[in-house]
């Protein structure tokens, strides 16, 4: 990792402690149930992702030298969720269980906004200092979107819940991916990998994830 990528890394890791002292994120009243649903989807989905971390090293150093960018080939790696995946890294990088503890010292685990925020601030353009892997879930999908799900119907009581994932910066590896969920107020299951969302634009990468801030509930 570069001075540069370093500097970068802890600037934002102050940002985003700061920001959340400044404007705590409102609680949420979830059950247990929900809460531990939620973070089981993305703890599976985070420790995989983290694990494999050197497939997406490789597709953007291929990237770079395509390019002839001067990408940092040992980038920072920032992780964007909801507060309940930012609990979900913190557990994962500490516990010796699943060998991650390595990836703590180029790892921040940050919200949607602290992110943006910290990229208008000091912007890395062409991702030369970073990664970007995104995963969070959704949990107060609107009925008037229930249309586009048609194909897995709900019975009474139940919901929509949609796990969206993604990386940036990795070159070809790059992808944005959507996987439909019910909820029946008791337990989570899995109804479709890899939806399309017709009411998100496609040309607009980064427009998938409002609501990551709030636990995917606006």
């Amino acid at each position: 990792m570069t001075t540069d990528t370093h500097a970068w890394l802890e600037g934002l890791r102050a940002f985003a402690a700061t920001h959340r002292e400044q404007k705590p994120v409102a609680a949420v009243d979830v059950s247990p149930a929900a809460y531990g649903a939620e973070r089981a989807i993305l703890a599976a989905d985070l420790t995989t992702r983290l694990a494999t971390l050197g497939d997406l090293l490789v597709a953007r150093a291929t990237a770079a030298r395509g390019d002839g960018q001067r990408a940092d080939g040992d980038p920072a790696v920032v992780v964007t969720t909801s507060p309940v995946g930012i609990a979900v890294v913190a557990d994962l990088l500490t516990s010796p269980t699943h060998g991650l503890q390595p990836l703590a010292t180029v790892t921040a685990a940050v919200t949607e906004l602290e992110y943006r925020l910290w990229c208008i601030r000091h912007p890395d353009d062409g991702s030369r200092l970073h990664l970007n892997l995104w995963s969070w879930v959704k949990t107060s999908v609107p009925e008037q979107r229930w249309h586009e799900f048609a194909r897995h119907p709900l019975a009474a009581g139940e919901a929509y819940w949609l796990h969206r994932t993604g990386v940036s910066g990795a070159g070809s590896a790059d992808a944005r991916h959507c996987h439909l969920w019910k909820w029946n107020g008791r337990h989570a299951a899995l109804l479709q990998a890899f939806v399309r969302e017709h009411s998100v634009s496609q040309l607009e990468p980064r427009s998938d994830r409002d609501g990551a801030d709030t636990g995917g509930r606006d």
